[in-house]
């Protein structure tokens, strides 16, 4: 397939870049970024209900990008990645609460 069909077959997908379907999840990167930047931040500066809230909500997006027609799976791949670091986010404060007891 010649790069001009494949440019054309991605410009009009139904989840192409004509359609919320693909900037919704594209900009929802930039969340995901923001995570990732807060993984320097120390554990006990981190919102457990905001990372439940990046975590759960990553999670049901996933589930959501893979039941709808056509599968977004830009949809898809930012909310796992989501939910990851929203998991790694929770555990971190975890770790760091459980060791304020042990010293306590």
């Amino acid at each position: 397939m010649s790069f001009a069909s494949s440019a054309r077959a991605f410009w009009n997908h139904p989840a192409g870049p004509k359609t919320i379907f693909f900037w919704a999840p594209t900009m929802k990167w930039g969340i995901t970024a923001a995570n990732v930047k807060d993984f320097s931040r120390p554990p006990e500066l981190l919102s457990v209900p905001q990372q439940s809230a990046v975590t759960i909500t990553g999670l049901i997006w996933t589930k959501y990008a893979l039941d709808i027609t056509p599968v977004n799976y830009n949809l898809m791949a930012v909310n796992v990645v989501m939910a990851a670091t929203g998991l790694y986010q929770l555990s971190r404060r975890v770790a760091w609460e459980r060791a304020q007891t042990k010293d306590a």
